[in-house]
């Protein structure tokens, strides 16, 4: 066992082995996919600003992918910290251009890629994966919802960078939260994150692919229909808490077709929310989240 005051190297969690870059470009990386680049570093602060500089230098392609083992300054929304021990979950960006597709719809981007993460997770992990809107994976943990992981997106250059951490194989004692969780203690089938990256790219792929056919149309492209059938957040009482201070509280009914979230609220009323943190309050799914 390393002693908790060692340096760091690539092999001092045997449990956590490294990324094989050489396999996963293999297996990623040919003339017909959507991904054309992947590095693997071994640790940077934001794999998100790392990308989002070099797409506002001009100097990146569509179909970028870096991938870190570690993240010193990782972002969630409101630039929230993601930190997590090195080699314990997957911590990636990817770089899209959505061209064609009109700006107005690009806001579905990490709501797809939410849908890609999950659906890619439920077949190499074995774990069922639930959306909270709009950016949140959600786990169960010892009967408990467990959030697993976050999607972040931004605009950058021509397109938009999309960042994903996901706790891999966190233990218990590891997690940053009471609320935290990861696939492992979700009693997920393999851990084997090369395995997992793969399949989350892949299901990308598949996904933005339809979108972009579609011409960004979330509802012929299926997307809004898969967010909806995967979304916890909906048939339940929350608290949308709003840009500026505000909050709102009602019971969230539906996706609409610009990715909003809209509540129901006192009055019979429906409101779309475009912004915000959402707290599960208890209603039909039980819990407080």
């Amino acid at each position: 066992m390393t002693p908790p005051d060692a340096p760091h190297n690539r092999w001092s969690d045997l449990d956590r082995p490294p990324l094989n870059v050489t396999a996963l470009r293999r297996g990623l990386l040919r003339p017909d996919a959507l991904w054309n680049e992947l590095e693997v570093v071994e640790t940077t602060g934001s794999t998100n600003s790392d990308l989002a500089e070099r797409a506002r230098s001009g100097s990146l392609a569509e179909g970028t992918v870096l991938v870190a083992e570690e993240q010193t300054a990782g972002r969630g929304r409101l630039e929230r910290s993601w930190t997590a021990p090195p080699r314990s979950g997957l911590f990636l960006s990817v770089y899209l251009e959505p061209g064609d597709v009109p700006v107005e719809r690009w806001g579905w981007v990490p709501l797809l890629a939410g849908v890609a993460a999950a659906t890619g997770l439920a077949k190499s992990a074995g774990v069922d994966t639930a959306l909270k809107w709009p950016n949140d994976l959600l786990v169960t943990v010892a009967g408990e919802e467990r959030k697993a992981g976050g999607i972040l997106g931004e605009f950058a250059g021509d397109g938009i960078v999309v960042g994903l951490g996901i706790n891999v194989s966190l233990r218990a004692d590891e997690l940053p939260a009471p609320t935290a969780g990861s696939l492992a203690l979700a009693g997920a089938v393999s851990t084997d994150r090369e395995t997992l990256l793969r399949a989350v790219l892949r299901s990308l792929e598949h996904w933005y692919g339809e979108w972009k056919a579609a011409h960004g149309d979330a509802s012929a492209s299926g997307l809004q229909a898969a967010y909806t059938a995967g979304c916890a957040t909906l048939d339940r009482t929350v608290r949308a808490e709003l840009p500026g201070g505000n909050s709102l509280v009602g019971r969230a009914v539906a996706i609409d077709g610009d990715g909003r979230l809209v509540l129901s609220i006192e009055g019979g009323l429906q409101q779309p929310v475009s912004a915000g943190d959402i707290v599960h309050l208890r209603g039909a799914a039980g819990g407080l989240t």
